[in-house]
């Protein structure tokens, strides 16, 4: 039988789907083990199945369309290191299957379109991270991925987009103020590529209030509103590295950008005039992105910052238990 944690910490990563998420989850294995974290799904606490959804007109947005209940009684058990019998929702068939045990790891990571919705949740939560996709970019990387892999048309992926963007304003994107850190997509201000294809812009948003959490920062942290334009050969001419303090929801926060790709080994260049990144050794960063360079965002700032959210976590992590973990070779 496994040693019950003394600490479980839980965090949370929201956004809407095809935002990142998902690759953001990939990348932290490269820094902890699988037996280490332990990732819900929060789709398996829809209520209604693909049916009942159909039938009603309710989407899986709305709250109506999830128990809240269920959720946070089972979030609390697995902070207090119980083990739950969490529901399965079958997104092949579209139905809700028989439940599974699930024992809590160090680190559970609870992921979806409501993880800060519900006060009960969101109060149980170390940290808060939401990934917050621009219409421009949503369309885009939604075409991108439903068109290639899924076989949709160009039609049938706008019409998709348009019937979850009610739910999606009114319950989803709110949740992001909730975000200790928000990594924005945004339309890149550099000229577009041939073909009309759009780079993009990312944007790192920290509060300055977050506990465990030292915000990163360009050349200098007294500094605000900072910009440098590196001149890699392989990159854009125009690539753009920005620092700066703002307001966010009325909060404090500094922020980050990188706008325009780069090439992957570059990342130790940009990495370099970046302070307080967390990283054990030097270039540990610029290293984890060449690990990984066929992840999408591997060549402009989505991927680089997801690295650096993962080092923050890590961090994070050895503060709350105490311990020092050590990813095996």
């Amino acid at each position: 039988m496994a040693t019950k944690p003394d600490r479980i910490v839980l965090i949370g990563v929201g956004g809407d789907s095809g935002c990142g998420k998902s690759t953001f989850l990939r990348r932290l294995h490269d820094l902890f083990s699988e037996d280490l974290i332990t990732t819900i799904c929060l789709d398996d606490y829809h209520s209604l199945d693909r049916k009942q959804r159909k039938v009603t007109g309710i989407t899986a947005l709305d709250p109506r369309a999830n128990n809240f209940d269920l959720m946070a009684e089972q979030v609390a058990q697995l902070k207090n290191g119980e083990s739950i019998l969490k529901p399965i929702y079958n997104h092949e068939t579209g139905e809700i299957d028989p439940p599974e045990r699930i024992v809590p790891t160090p680190i559970v990571i609870i992921e979806g379109l409501h993880p800060f919705y519900d006060e009960r949740v969101r109060d149980l939560l170390d940290f808060k991270l939401y990934f917050d996709l621009s219409d421009t970019i949503k369309i885009q990387w939604k075409i991108q991925r439903d068109m290639a892999e899924r076989g949709h048309s160009y039609d049938d992926v706008l019409r998709a987009i348009e019937s979850r963007r009610p739910d999606f304003s009114a319950y989803i994107d709110p949740q992001k103020e909730h975000a200790d850190v928000i990594l924005e997509i945004l339309p890149s201000e550099l000229p577009e590529k041939e073909g009309g294809f759009k780079i993009v812009k990312a944007r790192l948003v920290q509060k300055e209030s977050t506990s465990n959490y030292d915000p990163a920062y360009l050349f200098d942290r007294a500094i605000s509103d900072l910009c440098w334009r590196p001149k890699f050969s392989n990159s854009d001419p125009e690539l753009t590295f920005c620092y700066g303090h703002d307001q966010y929801f009325e909060e404090k926060v500094s922020f980050l950008s990188i706008d325009g790709e780069f090439h992957p080994k570059d990342a130790h260049n940009l990495e370099e005039k970046l302070r307080n990144t967390s990283e054990r050794t030097y270039g540990e960063l610029a290293s984890l992105i060449l690990k990984r360079t066929e992840f999408p965002g591997s060549n402009d700032g989505t991927g680089f910052f997801q690295v650096l959210i993962g080092l923050k976590m890590r961090q994070m992590y050895e503060r709350l238990t105490g311990q020092v973990y050590e990813q095996a070779a």
